[in-house]
């Protein structure tokens, strides 16, 4: 049985790795990925050399001599010590992109969530978000610590050579200092006109903490170099998605961007008309402890402690972020009706840029109540940042000043957890703003779960994108936007022991800024309020046969300019065991993802936001069908998908050509097939 299975395998993943090859060769690349839905992080961090606890899979390997390696990270702002995922059964652990997100059809592109989740963050905000998911902030910068050097190499190759390469490595130079370094690109050339996407990111981190364990400092330095094709959508002329003609994808006429050559060459994408975003973040973060030395005595070590009574903590953070759209040849006849740009000409160059330099400063002071638990504490804080930017008619400076207070408590028996925590702007740009959040947990035991409430209120100021400084506010329409007040009630409830997680999100919003046509601002005038509800639940079908299932549903109350999709559901059905071998993982089967008929935001290039629109529904007849298989055995970690299989039909010959809209003239691709190769390496 053995032999027939990796003979069925291997009979299985070579036709798919022909069909890609035979599309172009590709590199992909994947990242793990972390927090849930309304997880609210706290901060703190432990004080001990060597080895921590911590949650999730490990990576654990042993030698010939009984050597073992033990590796794990923190997060910048989090007191729990994460170690690595080597579980195979979800793909969004591997992928950019998440399962319950769209994108415009391609890899890259833009992208937002399913689910109804408003910016609720205070302070200042550029206001472009729509590629954040492919993006590396400090905020997701992971913090190392292993007792030998470790590296992962992650490749993936899909479709008309779409391609993602991702390398990390991290060692302890000493045993109180590990530094990080990583790299990720991805290129996908796309199935239709003018979407390839160009990203790469760059990240180094280093945690290093002094012998006598009162001091440690963070630091990371992260680059984000965002490129990305716009196309305005297919032409609505005509049914051209049935007509034969157009079978092969690429030929499809867009709006903007011109007929172009399909290139895989992603050494030198050449993006005549799109979005390109670049930002680049330095941080680093000094903290003293004051406290009691203490040691612990074992057979034949004696391991040094220290429990600290107070902390003192300084940050400072620098960005350099840099937002433009540029149009090569730019049609007057698709900007003029659009845009208002009357004064544009038939290919004339469209330019247009924000860029901001931000420096930021933070002092905050720690009390332990109880030195032996470094999860209870209060933090006060006080930060200074200063904004100079450069539009296309302005050079908007300021300075903002703002106050932070925040208790955590995580009791040392780990059934309660609290987090009470506000922060206030009291000068500046956004004066006025501030956020509160409160949050408690209550684990129930670990064969039950856990019950989660949680409240948060923000008053924010909206993105500068709104005010009539920015590059790419429509003049002469002067829009004044004022401050949005956001209200959010969560609750969520995890039964372990029948895989059953319920969740709910009220949301009480007024003053909400939003977007309608291409390039008008518009708020609402009084409250509304939407209520979010979702659900999953694992169901054995055998001893290794697995359903699982997801479902979101959310609803609007009143009439309001806000496109909520109704329901969605996610589905996924397989097999999930070893086939009795020790050293496997395997997780294959099928994933069925549905979208209900919903009016669908449309989409707009020049500004990169999805906005408000009421005539076009998105309607599509039959559900997103994947088939996957998951394996891994030992260090390495392979994931082959055939996505999109609903979109075969017969259309003068057989082919994948009935695509799935996900926003007006934005159409899902065809048959998609991918292949994730993942080594990991103990030196």
């Amino acid at each position: 049985m053995r032999s027939a299975f990796f003979l069925l395998l291997l009979l299985g993943i070579l036709p798919l790795w022909s069909e890609v090859r035979a599309q172009d060769p590709g590199i992909r690349g994947l990242g793990d990925r972390m927090g849930q839905m309304g997880g609210m992080p706290g901060r703190g961090g432990g004080r001990f050399r060597g080895m921590g606890a911590g949650t999730g899979d490990s990576l654990r390997r042993r030698d010939r001599m009984e050597d073992s390696i033990t590796i794990f990270y923190r997060l910048l702002d989090s007191p729990t010590l994460f170690r690595l995922d080597s579980s195979v059964n979800e793909i969004d652990r591997r992928f950019p992109i998440r399962s319950d997100w769209i994108h415009l059809g391609n890899l890259g592109t833009a992208a937002r969530p399913l689910a109804f989740t408003p910016r609720m963050k205070p302070g200042f905000d550029p206001g472009f978000h729509s590629l954040d998911i492919y993006a590396w902030t400090p905020e997701q910068a992971r913090f190392y610590q292993t007792t030998r050097p470790y590296t992962d190499l992650n490749y993936l190759l899909g479709s008309r050579a779409e391609q993602i390469i991702e390398l990390l490595h991290t060692q302890n130079i000493r045993p109180q200092w590990n530094i990080m370094v990583s790299y990720r690109m991805i290129n996908a050339p796309g199935f239709f006109q003018n979407q390839i996407s160009n990203h790469h990111n760059y990240a180094l981190t280093s945690r290093y903490q002094s012998n006598n364990l009162r001091y440690t400092h963070f630091f990371s330095l992260t680059s984000n170099k965002l490129q990305v094709g716009e196309n305005g959508g297919i032409s609505e002329s005509g049914n051209l998605l049935d007509d034969p003609v157009y079978k092969e994808r690429y030929t499809l006429p867009t709006l903007i961007g011109g007929t172009n050559t399909f290139s895989a060459n992603f050494f030198s994408a050449q993006i005549r008309t799109g979005n390109f975003y670049r930002n680049t973040p330095f941080f680093s973060r000094h903290q003293y402890d004051f406290g009691r030395k203490d040691s612990l005595v074992t057979d034949s070590t004696v391991i040094p402690l220290f429990f600290p009574q107070f902390r003192v903590e300084a940050t400072l953070r620098h960005d350099r972020q840099q937002f433009g759209f540029r149009d090569a040849r730019g049609d007057s006849t698709y900007y003029g009706p659009r845009y208002g740009w009357r004064w544009l000409q038939r290919y004339d160059t469209v330019d247009v840029q924000d860029n901001w330099e931000v420096l930021s400063g933070e002092l905050a002071l720690y009390q332990f109540p109880d030195p032996k638990n470094l999860h209870q504490f209060i933090r006060v804080s006080a930060t200074m940042q200063s904004y100079q930017g450069v539009t296309t008619f302005f050079r908007p400076r300021f300075v903002n000043t703002s106050v932070r207070g925040e208790y955590r408590n995580r009791t040392r028996n780990k059934k309660w957890d609290l987090l009470a925590d506000a922060e206030f702007y009291l000068t500046g740009f956004n004066q006025g703003d501030y956020h509160l959040q409160a949050s408690l947990l209550r684990n129930l035991s670990k064969q039950q779960g856990a019950l989660r409430l949680a409240f948060e209120q923000a008053n924010r100021q909206p993105s500068f994108l709104f005010d009539a400084r920015s590059s790419f506010h429509p003049m002469p329409f002067l829009f004044e936007a004022k401050k949005e007040n956001l209200t959010r009630l969560f609750g969520e409830l995890r039964l372990e022991k029948i895989g059953l997680e319920l969740s709910g999100n009220y949301y009480l919003i007024s003053q909400w800024a939003y977007w309608t046509k291409f390039n008008q601002a518009q708020q609402t005038a009084g409250l509304f309020n939407l209520i979010q509800l979702r659900a999953a639940k694992t169901w054995r079908l055998g001893k290794f046969w697995r359903w699982n299932a997801e479902v979101i549903w959310q609803q609007r109350i009143g009439a309001v300019p806000l496109n909520a999709i109704p329901f969605f559901t996610r589905h996924r059905i397989g097999y999930e065991g070893n086939l009795g071998f020790k050293n496997l993982q395997l997780a294959t089967g099928l994933e069925i993802r549905y979208r209900s008929p919903y009016l669908a935001d449309a989409y707009s290039p020049v500004l990169g936001q999805f906005f408000y629109q009421d005539s076009v529904s998105i309607q599509n007849t039959l559900p997103d069908i994947s088939a996957y298989a998951h394996f891994r055995i030992r260090p390495f970690t392979a994931f082959v998908r055939a996505e999109n299989l609903n979109t075969a039909r017969d259309l003068n010959g057989f082919g994948f050509t009935r695509n799935n809209a996900v926003a007006p003239g934005y159409y899902l691709p065809g048959l998609q097939v991918r292949i994730g190769v993942f080594w990991r390496f103990v030196n």
